[in-house]
């Protein structure tokens, strides 16, 4: 079995911002700068043979090149908050990828996406930091706002089994351009 999920990569200079948000939470888990990314569609584990098949599935999505803008923080958990995360700009070409990415993965068979698509970045797990401490950081840095950057791919990723599955290794990009930046 292998944890899959696809998702756009975000530029340096976007990280770079994001980045340097992390401080000044207490107890925060900062997710590292390699692993911040936009999910698409979280696949979940999945045999080998559904892996190739979500890879033949990925192959097939057409995408045009399209502008992506990070602005805004906020928390999944509400009164128990365990996310912080800084949002992404809704945009149409952006929900237009991600439900090729449901659709994909409805024709190899997984299950629809119950959630409702709500893009964002994942800066920080928080486990047990005091609620009003989160919404102090939120307040404290907000408004947020990271320079636009341009999505020409995106990324089929596996992950560890654990809570926050990183660090993330990208297994394919698409559309694969026959060539891999150098690291």
């Amino acid at each position: 079995m292998i944890r899959l999920f696809t998702a756009l990569e975000i530029s340096d200079e976007a990280a770079e911002r994001l980045a340097r948000l992390q401080r000044g939470l207490d107890g925060a888990r900062w997710i590292e700068r390699p692993d911040f990314h936009i999910t698409l569609r979280f696949a979940g584990d999945v045999a080998e043979d559904v892996a190739d098949d979500i890879d033949e599935a990925l192959a097939e999505i057409s995408m045009h090149p399209f502008e992506i803008e990070l602005e805004g923080l906020g928390e999944f958990g509400g009164k128990r908050p365990h996310t912080l995360w800084a949002g992404v700009k809704p945009s149409e070409p952006l929900r237009i990828l991600q439900g090729r990415h449901e659709s994909a993965m409805r024709r190899v068979g997984l299950k629809p996406e119950t959630r409702n698509f709500m893009p964002h970045v994942t800066i920080a797990r928080l486990g047990r930091v005091e609620t009003g401490a989160v919404y102090n950081f939120i307040r404290a840095n907000s408004p947020f706002a990271a320079p636009p950057f341009t999505a020409e791919r995106f990324t089929l990723f596996s992950a560890k089994t654990s809570t926050g599955g990183g660090p993330y290794v990208a297994e394919k990009r698409y559309p694969d351009f026959g060539w891999e930046e150098e690291e």
